[in-house]
């Protein structure tokens, strides 16, 4: 026995070792080749005849994400790619006398509005070079895709190929019949006739109001869509109308190229050859393809270090869940992001900043902490910026309004200016369904408020929606103090009320159309750095072998998630999030747009 006991001991240890040994032989190599492939990447030269190659596939992220940013080194594989890097790419390309032009692969690139929009000027401002832009799809080309494909000078299509033109359009699954049926009732508190993140599990249709808000802003935002579209292909806007409302995507290759929708049909060798003929490149050699990484690496820019403006991205929900099983990682750490704010306040070097908003809110005192640090930051004298990307509702405009000058595009969705509570009551699925009965023992009656087997009672939902208030006159008056107007104006275009970036300006929650660089440029001549300067991006990604296969195992649970539950993962995740929370929110609803 004693012998066994001993036996079964040292396999044990000798299993663990053996694992640990291997974790470790793995994160050597790995690091090895990664490094390998840093050093490489380094050493990039452009030839002359080159082409930036953008292959538009995978998610458009942001900014590099540790994840892309080692796989793109160990694999040089493009997918993932960031909205920063593309367009530093074309701004080099449009500047680089051995880039002879632009080659749109178009295989379905996943985006919000704004970051296409955004991406497009680029491709814009890239033709005033008069270097060609050409523009492929093989099996189809999407929506998301062809808004970018329609900037080139010519769109290649496939002979057997589809384009896939439809408008957009947003799906809301309303669970409140669910909800009752397994006998658990969603309690809410909330300010703003228009705040509907809560709606779906509150209500059985849609309400009049949310209705309203989002015929708006989807007219508004396809109307900027569709007249880029119909402008740059040279169709009329009532034609384009039509075209899109005849089911596209069944329209023969031959149809498309008679409504202009496409220029040329040709088969993915025959546009390599094309490309090939374009460049003066012999038809037995390789096209000279570059990637929007590799150009970037060859930047020459000089660092100025006593000289910076520090772009800060504030991206994803306000201190969110990130607990949730499939939930991603992305997320804004309000005690970290404010730390990092407050660093630069005190760092010389810094003369200026622009925060970056990418977000649909989250946490109303996550939003507070925000909104002080950038307070604090502009007593120090420092102008400051923000750069609103595809969304900054709610919490995310709530961190935005202090700011000096307000940027976005007219693709962006802001405002959403509510908030709300949401606490389930599980009593009949707990209590009848499942037939378990809780004993309470307390000292005093709220000693255990909030509880999921039993109702809030009417005292208690009292004191929350006084609470709810109190936070929604603070977000109010914050809004009127950073846009220099009255509580009352504001409470006039709030009431959780979404808003396209057209209207926002219109009404006076933005102040200026344009991306990142114009936030950049707007702060750099404020602080009257003049072109010697350079940028410095914040929070530092974190790059770690680590980093990687934590986030790719989390990648990998969500997409098969998504894969599962389609529309609905959205609201689950939602509502796992809103569970896991205990702070009041502000964030917008979860709408699922079609693009």
């Amino acid at each position: 026995m004693l012998k066994k006991f001993f036996l079964v001991v040292c396999g044990s240890f000798v299993g663990s070792f053996l694992a640990l040994l291997f974790f470790t032989a793995t994160a050597i190599l790995m690091s090895f080749v990664i490094f390998s492939a840093m050093g490489s990447s380094m050493g990039v030269k452009i030839e002359d005849k080159s082409i930036l190659y953008l292959r538009l596939e995978g998610e458009l992220n942001e900014r590099p994400s540790e994840m892309t940013q080692m796989m793109a080194m160990i694999t040089e594989d493009e997918q993932g790619q960031d909205l920063c890097t593309l367009i530093k790419s074309l701004k080099l390309a449009k500047d680089n006398n051995k880039i002879e032009g632009v080659y749109l692969d178009c295989r379905g690139m996943a985006s919000g509005m704004s970051s296409l929009y955004e991406l497009r000027n680029a491709l814009v401002d890239f033709k005033k070079s008069k270097k060609f832009v050409y523009a492929f799809g093989d099996e189809g080309i999407m929506q998301s895709d062809y808004y970018l494909a329609s900037v080139a000078d010519s769109i290649f299509l496939n002979p057997e190929g589809a384009v896939d033109v439809h408008g957009l359009g947003a799906a809301t699954p309303y669970m409140k019949n669910l909800l009752d049926k397994v006998g658990v009732e969603v309690q809410v508190v909330r300010v703003g006739t228009f705040k509907s993140a809560v709606e779906p599990y509150m209500l059985s249709q849609m309400s009049d109001a949310n209705r309203l808000q989002q015929e708006h802003y989807l007219g508004s935002l396809w109307g900027v869509i569709s007249k880029d579209i119909a402008t740059s292909r040279k169709i009329a806007p009532e034609t384009f109308s039509q075209l899109t409302d005849s089911v596209m995507i069944t329209m023969s290759s031959e149809e498309l190229m008679k409504n202009k929708i496409v220029d040329h049909l040709c088969y993915r060798t025959e546009m390599e050859d094309k490309l090939r003929k374009k460049t003066g490149v012999e038809m037995k050699d390789d096209l000279k393809l570059v990637t929007p990484s590799q150009l970037v690496l060859t930047d020459t820019e000089k660092n100025r270090e006593d000289k910076q403006v520090a772009v800060v991205y504030a991206t994803g929900e306000i201190d969110g869940s990130a607990s949730v099983p499939g939930m991603a990682q992305e997320g804004i750490d309000s005690e970290s992001l404010a730390a990092t704010i407050r660093k630069l306040q005190y760092d010389d070097n810094v003369k200026a900043m622009v925060l970056r908003v990418n977000s649909p809110g989250g946490s109303a005192f996550g939003s507070e902490v925000i909104w002080k640090a950038i307070e604090d930051f502009k007593r120090s004298g420092k102008p400051v910026a923000v750069s609103m990307s595809d969304y900054a509702a709610s919490g995310g405009y709530y961190i935005s309004s202090g700011a000096q000058r307000i940027f976005a595009e007219p693709t962006t969705i802001t405002g959403s200016i509510g908030i709300f509570g949401i606490i389930p009551n599980a009593s009949n699925f707990i209590n009848n369904t499942l037939g378990v009965k809780v004993e309470e023992v307390t000292t005093n009656k709220n000693a255990i408020a909030g509880a999921m087997y039993k109702p809030l009672s009417d005292s208690q939902k009292a004191a929350l929606q006084r609470m709810v208030e109190r936070g929604y006159d603070l977000f109010t008056r914050r809004c009127a103090m950073g846009r220099n107007v009255s509580q009352d104006s504001i409470k006039a275009i709030a009431e959780g009320r979404v808003w396209d970036g057209i209207t926002a300006k219109s009404i006076g929650l933005v102040d200026e159309f344009g991306g990142l660089q114009a936030a950049i440029d707007w702060v750099a001549k404020k602080a009257n750095l003049g072109d010697d300067y350079s940028i410095t991006t914040l929070p530092k990604l974190e790059i770690t072998f680590q980093a990687m296969l934590g986030q790719m195992t989390r990648a990998k649970v969500q997409e098969d998630m998504q894969r599962r539950m389609g529309m609905f993962y959205t609201y689950y995740e939602k509502l796992q999030a809103f569970l896991g929370r205990e702070q009041v929110l502000c964030i917008m609803e979860p709408v699922e747009i079609d693009f």
